[in-house]
């Protein structure tokens, strides 16, 4: 039984297997329409439980598309529906749903929620979201990048605002696929150290710099992400702003990166905060791109954790 948890905890190799098949699962549907099946559908007769803490749009609708395309089913779960933890055990919720269904995402607050689900689940457990890592999300980003323009090892992205769970992944990545990072934001919005310092021991450069307009010099993409996260209090919110204004991504910062760097943003946006509508809505952008790529990379998550 294979979960998918965090970048850094899955094998180089696999997660390059991972993109690899994504690239093919998509190339395979070019022009079939969006309900009909893979051609092997290798989820045929098989349940999975979606499970949400937190809403979601994007996580949501990819992974319950990605099951039906796959010939599989899908069982979602609200927060309100299951009240993990209260009441319940986490590992009492874990061992009852292997009894129904035959993969479990969830998408939740706390990461040691994620870590007992998985702990006593029967079945693969995918990471849809926590407050510390955004797993899916990155591989469908490595899978836009690519492509967009060739293998991203080696490359140098730079990431401007929150050292949030988004970051936090990317930061995984750099060490898993062999790119560099430079995260430029406030000194108290930094990223994990921890994380930081397994990827360079992976031997690649995480850089932390203050100036976002030194960050971005030779930048071959440029990353992005809200101000203010759906788990963060609205209390945090000018404050947030006041810190992170240096860092919005703009078509001056954009300009001062290589001519053909990308621009992603993992969406949902406040379009003019944390980056503006011409960046967002310019030739480098490719967030609609990201967006669908969560499907296509997640359909060879979930292909993955099953062994197919």
């Amino acid at each position: 039984m294979t979960h998918f948890l965090d970048i850094n905890t899955t094998p180089a190799d696999d997660l390059r297997a991972i993109i690899d098949q994504a690239k093919a699962i998509k190339n395979a549907r070019a022009g079939l329409p969006k309900g009909a099946l893979d051609a092997d559908a290798p989820l045929a007769g098989q349940m999975v439980a979606l499970i949400f803490e937190k809403p979601s749009t994007r996580t949501r609708v990819s992974f319950d598309v990605g099951v039906r395309q796959m010939g599989g089913q899908t069982m979602v779960l609200s927060g309100q529906d299951m009240q993990l933890g209260h009441g319940e055990t986490i590992a009492d919720t874990a061992r009852v749903l292997s009894r129904y269904v035959d993969m479990i995402m969830i998408r939740t607050f706390e990461e040691a929620t994620l870590q007992e689900m998985a702990e006593y689940a029967s079945v693969p457990v995918i990471n849809g979201l926590t407050n510390r890592t955004h797993p899916c999300q990155i591989m469908a980003d490595i899978l836009t990048f690519e492509e967009h323009r060739g293998p991203i090892a080696g490359k140098k992205v730079v990431w401007s605002g929150d050292g949030n769970n988004v970051c936090a992944s990317f930061i995984h990545a750099a060490g898993q696929f062999g790119f560099d990072l430079t995260f430029t934001g406030p000194q108290t919005l930094d990223p994990e150290a921890v994380f930081v310092e397994e990827a360079r021991a992976k031997g690649v450069n995480i850089t932390i710099e203050r100036d976002a307009r030194a960050a971005v010099e030779g930048a071959d993409l440029i990353v992005t992400d809200t101000w203010v996260s759906m788990h963060d209090p609205q209390s945090a919110r000018e404050r947030r702003h006041n810190q992170l204004r240096p860092y919005q991504v703009n078509q001056d910062l954009m300009a001062l990166a290589k001519p053909d760097a990308l621009f992603m943003h993992c969406l949902p946006a406040h379009r003019d905060e944390e980056a503006t509508t011409a960046v967002m809505d310019g030739p480098n952008s490719v967030i609609f791109d990201e967006a669908e790529n969560r499907l296509h990379a997640q359909k060879a998550v979930m292909r993955y954790c099953l062994g197919k």
